[in-house]
C-alpha cells in the first residue's frame, strides 16, 4: 500500500475539527485579557507598563533564541516515518530551542543592575526594577519549554490537549497567584513571582502530556545526528527570522514607547499599548487558531496531493473572513465602552485600538496563508514577508511619528507593517506555487460577509453611546450575532455542514442538509 494511501485525506473537515479544539485551548488568551483589567486595578497603570516592557522582552528573546524550533515542528513532526523520528525531532527542539533561552537568562540575571536603568518607569517603582529583572528573566526557559512543548503536541495534530494548560494553569493560576502575592503584600512583585509560578506548573504538566504522544525513551537512546534532526534544525533556522519580526510587531513597540517617553510616561504608554494589544489580540486568536490547525494538516496534505492543500486553503480563507471581519468591526464600535474597563486613563489608546482591530482582521484573512507557506514551499521564501513588513513598518514611522503623539503613530506603523507582512505570503504562493485561497466562491461570501458586518458596526456604534454597564454586555451579544448571521448567511452549505455538530447546535444549517 502507498503511503499516501494510509493517510485519510485532508479536507475541510479536517479543519474544522482541529479548529473546534483548538480555540478552546487560545481561549486563555480571552482569560488573560479578562485578567488585564484587574491587574491595572492592583498594581496601577505604571505598574503594569513594567510588567508588560519585561514580559514583551522575554518574549522578544524566546522567540530569538528558541532559534525557531516552535515553528520547525509543525514542518518535520508530521512527516516523520515512525516515532523514533519524531521523538528525534523532539529531542533536537527541546536541546537548541531550550538550552539557549537557558544561558541567556543566566547571563541577564548576572547583569541585571546594568540593564535596569535602561528602562522608564515610575519613581515609586525604580527600586524594585534590577530585583524583578533577576526574577522574572527565569521565564525565558520556562517560557520556551512550554512553547515547545505545546507545539510538539500540535505537531501531532492533538489540538484540544492544551487546553486545561493554557487556561487553568497558565491563565487562572497566574490570575489567582497574583491576588493572593497582592493581598499578601508583596506588590508588583507578586505579579512576577505569580507569572513564574503559573509557567513552572504549566511546564511540569506538559511533560506528562508530551509522554502520551511521543516516546520519551526514543528521545534520549535515538541517534544525536539523524536525518530529522538535521532538518529540524535547519527548518526552525530557516522560519526564525521571520518568527522573529513577527514577535517583533507584537512586543517591540511597547519597547519603543518605553524608551521614548521618561518616567512613568514611558511606562504608562507601554502599558497602554499593551492594553489595546492584548483586546485586539480577540481577532488575532482567529487566525492564530487556524494558524496552529492549518500548518501540520498542510504538512499533511502535501505528502499526498497538493489539491488538498488548495482546498484547505481556500476554505479557511472563507470561514475566517466571516468571523474576523464583524468581529473586528463590533469591537472597533465599541472601544471606548472596551477601555472604560481599565479606568479613564485608558481611553488614549482608543485610536491604537482600532488600527489594530482592523489591522488583525486584515491579517487574519489574508495570513492564513504564512502557515501553508511555511510547510509547502522552499525555505528560502520564509523571509520575504519579513523584510518587507518590517521595511513598511520603519517607513511608515519615521514619516508619521513626529506628527502624531507617540502611542498612535507607533500603532499606525506596526498595523501597517502587520497587514503588508501578511499580504506578501499570499502572493509568494500564488506566484510560485500556484496556490491562491480566493476561488470562485469567495467574491459572494466578502459580499455578504461585508453586509453583516456594517449593520454590526453600526449597531455596536450605537449601543457603545449607552451607560458602560448596559453598552458592554450589549456589545458582547452584538458580536456574538454578527459572527452567527455572517457564518450562517454568507459561506455556502458545504462549509457550514464541515462544521458537524458544532454547526448543527448553532443551527447554521438544517438537519437535512447532512
Amino acid at each position: 500500500m502507498s503511503e499516501s494511501a494510509d493517510q485519510p485525506a485532508v479536507t475541510s473537515r479536517s479543519v474544522a475539527r482541529g479548529l473546534g479544539t483548538t480555540v478552546l485551548a487560545r481561549l486563555g488568551a480571552v482569560v488573560e485579557i479578562v485578567a488585564q483589567p484587574l491587574y491595572v486595578l492592583m498594581f496601577g497603570l505604571a505598574g503594569y507598563g513594567l510588567y508588560a516592557v519585561l514580559w514583551a522582552a522575554i518574549n522578544l528573546l524566546e522567540n530569538i533564541f528558541d532559534l525557531g524550533m516552535t515553528s520547525a515542528m509543525q514542518r518535520t513532526v508530521p512527516q516523520s516515518a515512525s516515532d523514533a523520528d519524531a521523538a528525534a525531532a523532539l529531542r533536537t527542539a527541546m536541546l537548541f530551542g531550550v538550552g539557549p533561552c537557558l544561558v541567556v537568562a543566566a547571563l541577564i540575571a548576572i547583569f541585571a543592575a546594568e540593564l535596569g536603568p535602561l528602562l522608564n518607569v515610575a519613581a515609586k517603582d525604580r527600586d524594585l526594577v534590577t530585583p524583578a529583572i533577576r526574577i522574572f528573566v527565569w521565564a525565558l526557559p520556562l517560557w520556551a519549554f512550554v512553547e515547545i512543548a505545546t507545539s510538539a503536541l500540535r505537531a501531532r495534530m492533538v489540538f484540544g490537549a492544551e487546553i486545561r494548560l493554557r487556561i487553568v494553569w497558565e491563565q487562572v493560576m497566574r490570575l489567582v497567584f497574583a491576588g493572593l502575592f497582592f493581598a499578601g503584600g508583596l506588590g508588583l512583585k507578586g505579579l512576577f513571582i505569580a507569572h513564574l509560578c503559573s509557567l513552572a506548573i504549566t511546564a511540569a504538566l506538559s511533560v506528562r502530556l508530551l509522554a502520551r504522544h511521543y516516546s520519551l525513551a526514543d528521545m534520549w537512546r535515538g541517534a544525536r545526528a539523524s536525518d530529522t534532526a538535521r532538518n529540524t534544525f535547519w527548518a526552525g533556522l530557516s522560519i526564525l527570522p521571520s518568527n522573529i519580526i513577527a514577535r517583533l510587531f507584537g512586543d517591540a513597540p511597547a519597547l519603543i514607547l518605553n524608551l521614548l517617553l521618561p518616567g512613568a510616561a514611558g511606562a504608562a504608554a507601554a502599558g497602554l499599548f499593551t492594553i489595546a494589544r492584548k483586546l485586539s489580540s480577540v481577532v488575532q486568536l482567529v487566525r492564530i487558531a487556524f494558524s496552529y490547525v492549518m500548518a501540520p494538516l498542510a504538512a499533511s496534505a502535501e505528502r499526498q496531493d497538493r489539491r488538498q492543500v488548495a482546498d484547505i486553503y481556500a476554505y479557511a480563507t472563507r470561514l475566517i473572513s466571516a468571523i474576523a471581519l464583524p468581529l473586528a468591526a463590533v469591537l472597533a464600535a465599541g472601544s471606548s465602552s472596551l477601555l472604560s474597563l481599565f479606568g479613564d486613563q485608558a481611553q488614549g489608546a482608543q485610536a491604537a485600538l482600532i488600527a489594530l482591530l482592523f489591522a488583525r482582521a486584515a491579517e487574519a484573512v489574508l495570513g492564513i496563508s504564512a502557515p501553508v507557506l511555511q510547510v509547502v514551499a522552499a525555505f528560502r521564501h520564509q523571509l520575504t514577508a519579513s523584510i518587507f513588513g518590517v521595511a513598511v513598518a520603519l517607513g511608515t514611522g519615521w514619516l508619521i511619528v513626529g506628527h502624531l503623539d507617540p502611542l498612535t503613530g507607533v500603532t499606525l506603523a506596526t498595523a501597517t507593517g502587520l497587514v503588508v507582512m501578511a499580504a506578501v505570503p499570499m502572493l509568494q504562493l500564488a506566484v510560485t506555487e500556484k496556490l491562491q485561497p480566493f476561488d470562485a466562491q469567495f467574491p459572494g461570501v466578502a459580499l455578504r460577509g461585508l453586509v453583516v458586518t456594517a449593520a454590526a458596526g453600526a449597531a455596536a456604534l450605537f449601543a457603545s453611546r449607552l451607560p458602560d454597564p448596559v453598552a458592554l454586555p450589549l456589545i458582547v451579544l452584538i458580536a456574538a450575532g454578527s459572527i452567527w448571521l455572517a457564518l450562517r448567511f454568507a459561506l455556502p452549505l458545504a462549509d457550514r455542514t464541515s462544521l458537524g455538530k458544532t454547526g448543527r447546535a448553532l443551527r447554521l444549517f438544517e438537519r437535512e442538509a447532512l
